[in-house]
Protein backbone atom coordinates (compact mmCIF):
# COMPACT_ATOMS: atom_id res chain seq x y z
CA UNK A 1 0.00 0.00 0.00
CA UNK A 2 1.37 3.50 -1.04
CA UNK A 3 0.31 6.60 0.28
CA UNK A 4 -0.44 10.23 -1.35
CA UNK A 5 -1.63 13.39 -0.16
CA UNK A 6 -2.66 16.47 -2.41
CA UNK A 7 -4.59 19.47 -1.14
CA UNK A 8 -6.13 22.38 -1.97
CA UNK A 9 -8.60 21.10 -5.20
CA UNK A 10 -11.30 23.96 -5.08
CA UNK A 11 -13.26 22.07 -7.27
CA UNK A 12 -15.77 24.81 -8.25
CA UNK A 13 -18.19 22.44 -11.36
CA UNK A 14 -21.54 24.16 -10.10
CA UNK A 15 -20.01 27.72 -8.79
CA UNK A 16 -18.53 30.46 -10.91
CA UNK A 17 -14.91 30.46 -8.76
CA UNK A 18 -12.17 29.65 -11.87
CA UNK A 19 -8.70 29.16 -10.03
CA UNK A 20 -7.07 29.97 -13.43
CA UNK A 21 -6.93 33.86 -12.65
CA UNK A 22 -4.61 33.31 -10.19
CA UNK A 23 -1.91 32.15 -12.43
CA UNK A 24 -0.86 29.77 -14.81
CA UNK A 25 -0.21 26.65 -12.25
CA UNK A 26 -4.26 26.60 -12.52
CA UNK A 27 -4.73 26.39 -15.95
CA UNK A 28 -6.02 22.68 -16.29
CA UNK A 29 -4.91 21.58 -13.23
CA UNK A 30 -8.21 19.56 -12.05
CA UNK A 31 -6.71 17.27 -15.38
CA UNK A 32 -3.47 17.36 -14.28
CA UNK A 33 -3.89 16.56 -10.79
CA UNK A 34 -6.69 13.18 -12.77
CA UNK A 35 -3.69 12.56 -14.96
CA UNK A 36 -1.39 12.38 -12.32
CA UNK A 37 -3.61 9.71 -9.89
CA UNK A 38 -4.40 7.69 -12.73
CA UNK A 39 -0.51 6.85 -13.49
CA UNK A 40 0.28 6.63 -9.84
CA UNK A 41 -2.69 4.99 -7.55
CA UNK A 42 -3.77 1.38 -7.32
CA UNK A 43 -6.79 0.40 -6.03
CA UNK A 44 -4.70 -0.61 -2.34
CA UNK A 45 -3.58 3.08 -1.64
CA UNK A 46 -4.56 5.97 0.32
CA UNK A 47 -4.80 9.55 -1.17
CA UNK A 48 -5.29 12.41 1.44
CA UNK A 49 -7.11 15.13 0.49
CA UNK A 50 -5.66 18.29 2.89
CA UNK A 51 -9.06 20.13 3.03
CA UNK A 52 -10.42 23.11 0.70
CA UNK A 53 -12.14 20.92 -1.43
CA UNK A 54 -14.90 22.79 -3.24
CA UNK A 55 -16.16 25.96 -3.45
CA UNK A 56 -19.75 25.20 -2.58
CA UNK A 57 -21.76 26.85 -0.47
CA UNK A 58 -24.68 23.81 0.01
CA UNK A 59 -23.77 20.02 0.22
CA UNK A 60 -25.55 19.11 -2.77
CA UNK A 61 -23.06 21.39 -4.96
CA UNK A 62 -20.14 19.65 -2.94
CA UNK A 63 -21.39 16.09 -3.61
CA UNK A 64 -21.23 17.15 -7.41
CA UNK A 65 -17.75 18.40 -7.30
CA UNK A 66 -16.27 15.63 -5.26
CA UNK A 67 -17.96 13.02 -7.39
CA UNK A 68 -15.61 14.52 -10.83
CA UNK A 69 -12.74 12.28 -8.68
CA UNK A 70 -14.88 9.32 -7.44
CA UNK A 71 -13.43 7.38 -10.22
CA UNK A 72 -10.23 7.49 -9.52
CA UNK A 73 -7.96 4.50 -7.83
CA UNK A 74 -7.41 4.26 -4.10
CA UNK A 75 -9.49 5.01 -0.83
CA UNK A 76 -9.57 9.09 -0.17
CA UNK A 77 -9.41 10.64 3.70
CA UNK A 78 -10.54 14.13 3.88
CA UNK A 79 -10.41 16.87 6.23
CA UNK A 80 -12.26 20.24 6.21
CA UNK A 81 -10.49 23.40 4.83
CA UNK A 82 -11.16 26.82 6.04
CA UNK A 83 -12.92 27.45 2.34
CA UNK A 84 -15.04 24.33 2.62
CA UNK A 85 -18.24 26.56 3.85
CA UNK A 86 -20.35 24.11 2.32
CA UNK A 87 -19.16 21.47 5.17
CA UNK A 88 -21.94 21.24 7.79
CA UNK A 89 -22.26 18.66 10.12
CA UNK A 90 -20.03 15.47 9.42
CA UNK A 91 -22.80 13.53 9.24
CA UNK A 92 -24.45 15.08 6.64
CA UNK A 93 -20.95 14.99 5.06
CA UNK A 94 -20.30 11.04 5.04
CA UNK A 95 -23.71 10.98 3.79
CA UNK A 96 -23.52 12.23 0.57
CA UNK A 97 -19.89 10.59 -0.31
CA UNK A 98 -19.38 8.78 -2.91
CA UNK A 99 -17.91 4.51 -2.05
CA UNK A 100 -14.17 5.19 -1.40
CA UNK A 101 -14.61 8.26 0.54
CA UNK A 102 -14.10 9.03 4.17
CA UNK A 103 -14.40 12.63 6.03
CA UNK A 104 -12.65 13.05 9.57
CA UNK A 105 -13.39 14.63 12.25
CA UNK A 106 -12.74 14.22 15.64
CA UNK A 107 -11.88 10.79 14.93
CA UNK A 108 -9.42 8.46 12.83
CA UNK A 109 -9.37 5.69 9.88
CA UNK A 110 -7.01 2.74 10.06
CA UNK A 111 -5.66 0.78 6.97
CA UNK A 112 -3.68 -1.92 7.26
CA UNK A 113 -1.02 -0.73 9.81
CA UNK A 114 -1.49 3.14 9.12
CA UNK A 115 -3.82 5.26 11.02
CA UNK A 116 -5.01 8.49 9.46
CA UNK A 117 -6.10 11.29 11.65
CA UNK A 118 -6.50 15.19 11.80
CA UNK A 119 -8.38 18.27 11.94
CA UNK A 120 -7.99 21.38 9.80
CA UNK A 121 -6.03 23.40 12.48
CA UNK A 122 -5.63 27.16 12.13
CA UNK A 123 -3.45 29.76 12.24
CA UNK A 124 -0.78 29.89 15.08
CA UNK A 125 0.62 32.53 16.76
CA UNK A 126 3.75 33.83 15.36
CA UNK A 127 1.89 34.00 11.44
CA UNK A 128 1.96 37.58 10.03
CA UNK A 129 -1.99 36.91 10.17
CA UNK A 130 -2.36 35.61 13.34
CA UNK A 131 -4.59 38.30 15.66
CA UNK A 132 -6.60 38.36 19.24
CA UNK A 133 -9.24 36.89 17.45
CA UNK A 134 -7.44 33.99 16.03
CA UNK A 135 -6.84 33.15 19.81
CA UNK A 136 -9.79 31.33 20.19
CA UNK A 137 -10.44 29.32 17.25
CA UNK A 138 -6.55 28.00 17.62
CA UNK A 139 -7.05 26.81 21.27
CA UNK A 140 -10.79 25.32 19.79
CA UNK A 141 -8.80 23.50 17.08
CA UNK A 142 -6.25 22.23 19.41
CA UNK A 143 -8.85 20.33 21.41
CA UNK A 144 -10.19 18.64 18.09
CA UNK A 145 -7.12 18.01 17.15
CA UNK A 146 -6.12 16.16 20.50
CA UNK A 147 -9.74 14.30 20.50
CA UNK A 148 -8.44 12.79 16.78
CA UNK A 149 -5.13 12.10 17.83
CA UNK A 150 -6.94 10.22 21.44
CA UNK A 151 -8.91 8.09 19.22
CA UNK A 152 -6.16 7.12 17.10
CA UNK A 153 -3.96 6.00 20.10
CA UNK A 154 -7.14 3.72 21.20
CA UNK A 155 -6.56 1.52 18.58
CA UNK A 156 -2.94 1.77 17.42
CA UNK A 157 -0.82 -1.35 17.64
CA UNK A 158 2.45 -2.11 17.85
CA UNK A 159 3.94 -1.43 14.64
CA UNK A 160 1.64 1.16 13.24
CA UNK A 161 2.30 4.41 11.82
CA UNK A 162 0.12 7.49 12.56
CA UNK A 163 -0.12 10.33 9.94
CA UNK A 164 -1.78 13.93 10.93
CA UNK A 165 -3.86 15.48 8.30
CA UNK A 166 -4.50 19.20 8.62
CA UNK A 167 -5.12 21.88 6.08
CA UNK A 168 -3.39 24.93 8.21
CA UNK A 169 0.22 25.29 8.24
CA UNK A 170 0.73 23.41 11.87
CA UNK A 171 3.58 25.94 12.15
CA UNK A 172 4.68 29.49 11.63
CA UNK A 173 7.13 30.67 8.92
CA UNK A 174 10.27 30.15 11.43
CA UNK A 175 8.56 27.04 12.47
CA UNK A 176 8.26 27.62 15.97
CA UNK A 177 6.99 25.33 18.51
CA UNK A 178 2.74 25.65 18.54
CA UNK A 179 0.35 23.73 20.19
CA UNK A 180 -0.53 21.54 16.90
CA UNK A 181 3.45 20.43 16.43
CA UNK A 182 3.46 19.55 20.62
CA UNK A 183 0.24 17.16 20.13
CA UNK A 184 1.76 15.80 17.27
CA UNK A 185 5.27 15.13 19.10
CA UNK A 186 3.35 13.67 22.55
CA UNK A 187 1.05 11.48 20.43
CA UNK A 188 3.81 9.98 18.11
CA UNK A 189 3.22 11.31 14.92
CA UNK A 190 5.22 10.12 11.87
CA UNK A 191 3.93 12.71 9.41
CA UNK A 192 1.96 15.66 8.85
CA UNK A 193 0.39 16.63 5.58
CA UNK A 194 -1.01 19.91 5.04
CA UNK A 195 -1.55 22.63 2.71
CA UNK A 196 -3.44 26.24 2.28
CA UNK A 197 -0.78 28.53 0.92
CA UNK A 198 -0.58 29.32 -2.79
CA UNK A 199 1.32 31.33 -4.75
CA UNK A 200 4.70 32.27 -6.05
CA UNK A 201 5.32 34.20 -2.65
CA UNK A 202 5.33 31.17 -0.71
CA UNK A 203 8.95 30.29 0.25
CA UNK A 204 8.10 26.77 2.82
CA UNK A 205 9.79 23.91 1.48
CA UNK A 206 7.67 20.65 0.53
CA UNK A 207 9.37 18.44 2.99
CA UNK A 208 10.40 19.51 6.60
CA UNK A 209 11.76 17.52 9.62
CA UNK A 210 11.15 18.87 12.94
CA UNK A 211 11.81 16.68 15.80
CA UNK A 212 11.30 13.89 14.64
CA UNK A 213 8.22 14.45 12.45
CA UNK A 214 8.09 14.65 8.84
CA UNK A 215 5.62 17.53 6.81
CA UNK A 216 4.88 17.26 3.77
CA UNK A 217 3.63 20.79 2.21
CA UNK A 218 0.79 19.30 -0.27
CA UNK A 219 -0.95 22.49 -1.76
CA UNK A 220 -1.53 21.09 -5.97
CA UNK A 221 0.01 24.65 -7.12
CA UNK A 222 2.91 24.27 -4.93
CA UNK A 223 3.43 20.72 -6.05
CA UNK A 224 3.14 21.05 -9.72
CA UNK A 225 -0.49 19.53 -9.33
CA UNK A 226 0.70 16.22 -8.69
CA UNK A 227 0.33 13.50 -6.17
CA UNK A 228 3.09 13.62 -3.23
CA UNK A 229 4.08 10.42 -1.45
CA UNK A 230 4.07 10.14 2.03
CA UNK A 231 7.31 8.09 2.77
CA UNK A 232 6.93 6.39 7.14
Amino acid sequence: MKIYAISDLHISTNTNKPMDVFGGNWVGYIEKIQADWEEKVSDGDLVLIGGDISWAMDISDAEKDIKTFSHLKGKKIMIKGNHDYWWSGIGKVRDILPEGFYALQNDCFKCGNVIICGSRCWSVPGSPDFAEQDMKIYMRETERLRLSLSSALKIKEEGDKLIALVHFPPFNVHREDSNFTKLFEEFGVDAVVYGHLHGKSVRSDKIVNKNGVKYYLTSCDQVDNKLTEILL
